[in-house]
Parts: C-alpha cells; sequence; structure tokens
C-alpha cells in the first residue's frame, strides 16, 4: 500500500481560521435566558473546575470532582476496562463522584445507524439522563463520544426550536423530571486533559520513549466543533488537544500520520450492514498507515467504538498477511497504567484483541506475574472466597 508522506498531506489541507465567528457563537446566554424566562432549568458547573478553550476560543469550565458518571454501552459491554480506568483515576485524585444505577442509553447508535428515532424522543432521552444528573446534586460526565456529540445536538435543537421543548416538556412531565439542561456538556477525555498535571504527579511509570499514534474520535470534535477543547501548544491549536496533550504530558513520544482526519471505519451504518468495509478501512486507512508512517508502540484515541473497530478489526487483517498488529486502547487505560493501575484487574486489557503484552513490558510491567495476580483473584470469586473484586483490591 503506497501512502504520501505525512508533511505533503497536511500541506494540502487547508488551516482553519480560528478566529471566532459564527460556528463559535457562545451558547451560554441563550441557554440562561430560556431559564430566566422559566422555559427549562440550568445545572451550574461545581465550584471547583478548570477553564479549557475551545475551538473557537470560547472557554469552557470542567469540573474536577462531584460528577455524575454518564456511562457508555459499548464499554461496559465490550470493553469493561475503559470504564473501570476512568472510575480508578478519578479515585485515585481523591474527587468524588457518582455511578447511578438508573441511567439509560442515550440512544444515539439508533438514531445515527439506522435513523428510526426522531428528535422528541432523542431529545427526551438526553434531558432525561440529565434530570437524572441534576436530582442527585452531581454535574453530568460522559463517557463515550456518541453520548457526547448527540447531547451537543440535542442541546441546539433544544435552544433553537420551541416546539421541540414543548414536545420534550410533555414527555418529561409523564415522567415526573423537570427539564434540565447542563451549564457544559462535558466528555471524561476533556475531564482528563484539564487534570492531566494532577495524573502526571502521580506518575510511577516511565513512558518516555513510549510511541503514540492518536485517532481523534469524530464524534466528539467533528460534531458541534465550536465545543471542543484546541490548544495552541498542540499542533498550532489545528487539530483537539485531548489525548495528545495527556499523552504527552505523561511523557510519551506522539509520532504523526496522513490519515489522522480520517474515521476509525465504525461509521456506525457501516459496523451492521459493511463490516467488512468497516475492517479494510480501519485497517488499510488508519492501522497499516500508522505502521508504515509512525510505527508506534499503542494507538490512543477517547471514544467506545473506535477503539473496539481499530482494536478488533485487525484479526481479519493478520489473516491475510497485512501490516497490522499494534494495541489500541482508551488515553483512560493509558493514564491509568502510568499511575501504577493493574493491567487486568483495573485496564482488564484481556479483552483486547491486538497483542498489548510487548507494549506492557516496554512499560515495565511483567504481564506473567499480573495475570496469575489476576487468575488468583478470579479463583477467590469461584471459591465464593469473595463476591467480587473490591477497590481496595486494586489499590484505590
Amino acid at each position: 500500500m503506497t501512502t504520501t508522506p505525512v508533511e505533503l498531506v497536511l500541506a494540502k489541507k487547508e488551516r482553519f481560521d480560528r478566529t471566532p465567528d459564527r460556528r463559535s457563537e457562545d451558547f451560554h446566554e441563550e441557554l440562561f435566558e430560556l431559564e430566566r424566562a422559566g422555559e427549562l432549568l440550568v445545572q451550574r458547573v461545581p465550584d471547583d473546575f478548570v477553564t479549557v478553550s475551545t475551538k473557537y476560543g470560547v472557554p469552557k469550565k470542567i469540573p474536577r470532582a462531584h460528577l455524575w458518571h454518564h456511562k457508555s454501552c459499548g464499554q461496559c459491554g465490550h470493553i469493561p476496562g475503559y470504564s473501570t480506568s476512568i472510575f480508578w483515576i478519578m479515585r485515585k485524585l481523591g474527587h468524588d463522584y457518582h455511578d447511578p444505577s438508573d441511567q439509560t442509553s442515550c440512544t444515539a447508535w439508533n438514531y445515527y445507524a439506522s435513523a428510526t428515532s426522531n428528535q422528541a424522543a432523542q431529545a427526551a432521552v438526553a434531558l432525561r439522563n440529565f434530570a437524572a444528573a441534576y436530582e442527585t446534586g452531581y454535574f453530568p460526565l460522559i463517557h463515550c463520544g456518541t453520548s457526547y456529540g448527540h447531547y451537543k445536538e440535542v442541546r441546539a435543537e433544544i435552544l433553537r426550536h420551541p416546539e421541540l421543548r414543548t414536545q420534550v416538556r410533555k414527555v418529561l412531565e409523564k415522567l415526573g423530571k423537570p427539564m434540565v439542561l447542563p451549564e457544559e456538556i462535558v466528555h471524561y477525555s476533556e475531564y482528563l486533559y484539564a487534570l492531566r498535571d494532577e495524573i502526571a504527579a502521580q506518575q510511577v511509570r516511565d513512558f518516555t520513549g513510549i510511541g503514540v499514534t492518536v485517532h481523534p474520535a469524530c464524534h466528539y470534535y467533528k460534531l458541534v466543533e465550536g465545543d471542543a477543547i484546541f490548544d495552541p501548544d498542540v499542533y498550532q491549536g489545528q487539530r483537539t488537544a485531548v489525548v495528545t496533550g495527556l499523552a504527552t504530558r505523561l511523557g510519551a513520544e506522539v509520532r504523526n500520520y496522513s490519515t489522522w482526519f480520517d474515521c476509525c471505519g465504525f461509521g456506525f451504518r457501516h459496523i451492521l450492514v459493511q463490516r467488512d468495509f468497516t475492517r479494510s478501512f480501519a485497517t488499510m486507512r488508519k492501522i497499516e498507515v500508522m505502521k508504515e508512517e509512525a510505527n508506534p508502540d499503542v494507538v490512543l484515541t477517547h471514544d467506545t467504538g473506535c477503539v473496539t473497530t481499530l482494536d478488533k478489526s485487525q484479526f481479519a487483517a493478520q489473516a491475510h498477511g497485512k501490516n497490522v498488529g499494534v494495541p489500541v486502547m482508551s488515553e483512560a487505560q493509558f493514564a491509568a497504567l502510568a499511575m501504577g493501575a493493574h493491567p487486568y484487574k483495573v485496564c482488564q486489557l484481556h479483552w483486547h484483541s491486538a497483542n498489548y503484552r510487548p507494549l506492557l513490558e516496554k512499560m515495565g510491567i511483567d504481564w506473567r506475574a499480573a495475570w496469575a495476580e489476576f487468575e488468583e483473584s478470579v479463583a477467590k470469586l469461584a471459591r465464593n472466597e469473595q463476591e467480587f473484586v473490591t477497590w481496595e483490591d486494586v489499590g484505590v
């Protein structure tokens, strides 16, 4: 497969203008005006927050603590170490949170993949979850990039369409829920980026020399693009700063490649009806290009579908002798490993398909000993010596 050198490809891309324009209109005043008019409630960001800059310079508040975890159905079902790494990091940092039992799926996969839903139903699901967070007093933190992007679209529709607000209000009234939008819609990767100095301060494993390529998730920064975090110190502000900013802060070497802008291949509808296309795109447009141009030790990304697709598509390409074979994980798992998390009890890398063991060895982790420790934990559960693995068992 012939690829174009990174420099030539990027030279052809038009650099976007970061000057504020219509795409960067600050929605906050419109949101607060609707609250003043009695149309809805606004849940404020807790007082303990970090301010970051979005794509066109609008400031965004990222809360450090008191967070309501809006979990990801795909993470819980396919990559459980993704979610547990986020929880583990927050506990290690000493920040309180709430893990709700009454959260529903955002149903955005239905919306993006099949288009069988409707605006009112999708918006009602979103605001029902926001209401559930509001009722606890904890501020919502979105784990899934798809939920994050979809909820930002819902917010834009709610702000601009009175008839939709009326429809959603009727649904929420039947549920006995208030109509609430949060002051900010915050993705977990934004939280990790904002707290990267705190995370690095607790780093116990040296990641110097670990080569990383980053896949920025489409639903994070291509949907309602103005609300994603950008930083002039990360690619001169021309790409989203999350993931890259954290990996660099942990001492890893972030390497460039020409197809960074491309989708991972998941595509929602593609993964359902054209899985061969998804796997081909993920391996030939992403993994092979990364291998040929950057040869990373690990691929980092920040969305459920991206980790799943880039990791689990490689087995088919390997069967055809393609130049693949690189581990894929979320930056949450990567950061947890840097802070000393157990690769199996916490990060659960045994759920991943691509061979991650050489990476663990380069990180200074004895994966054989770690696996034996994990097996002993499982044996205790099998012998009914304990009901489940506790947070104390994993050092937090």
